[in-house]
């Protein structure tokens, strides 16, 4: 080989890798963003009839065997959350969690998250619309087989709220015994 083409043929070796970089992307057979993006479109479409209102929320999650579940961290859930609501942070949601929660995949479901509340940002912080915990959650049940989920859909303000609440920071929600509600500077 003359010793001038060297150069030219690592240059075409090198224009020939680096155009190969980013065509093809490496398979896991355990991650399906098509698989995801065809559920969450299913899921989108059978959230909307499944959208509570307060009251329905309160009398429809009271039902026997209804769970309330929350899928926010332990600390905010501990800080926080609806009076008999199960917790199961999103991270921790597989296979395994959700068959040893809900066994039972008929089980009616009743979710809520940080955006269903203001007046309450420590708790409950918020998240950018289309990053709503509702949103991952609803996804996340429907793709794991489980159809008979509800979502709580207003956002309410924490302290004017018809729900109960428990947790380290409920006693700063109570209303005084003039009726006006407690001051929530704890919540910041």
């Amino acid at each position: 080989m003359k010793p001038y083409l060297l150069p030219v043929v690592l240059v075409l070796v090198f224009l020939n890798w680096s155009n190969s970089i980013g065509q093809t992307s490496p398979t896991n057979p355990a991650i399906d963003i098509n698989g995801y993006l065809k559920l969450a479109s299913e899921a989108a479409n059978y959230r909307e009839a499944r959208r509570l209102t307060e009251d329905e929320f309160i009398r429809l999650s009271r039902e026997t065997g209804a769970i309330v579940l929350d899928a926010r961290s332990k600390e905010r859930f501990d800080e926080l959350h609806i009076t008999g609501a199960v917790n199961l942070s999103f991270p921790d949601i597989t296979v395994a969690s959700l068959q040893k929660l809900f066994p039972d995949k008929d089980v009616k479901i009743f979710i809520y998250c940080n955006n269903n509340f203001k007046n309450a940002e420590r708790p409950f912080p918020t998240k950018m619309p289309s990053a709503s915990l509702n949103i991952s959650t609803f996804i996340a049940l429907y793709s794991y087989g489980y159809k008979n989920i509800y979502e709580l859909g207003p956002l309410l303000d924490i302290r004017s709220s018809k729900l109960n609440f428990e947790g380290t920071l409920a006693k700063s929600i109570k209303r005084d015994l003039s009726g006006q509600p407690a001051p929530v500077d704890k919540f910041k």
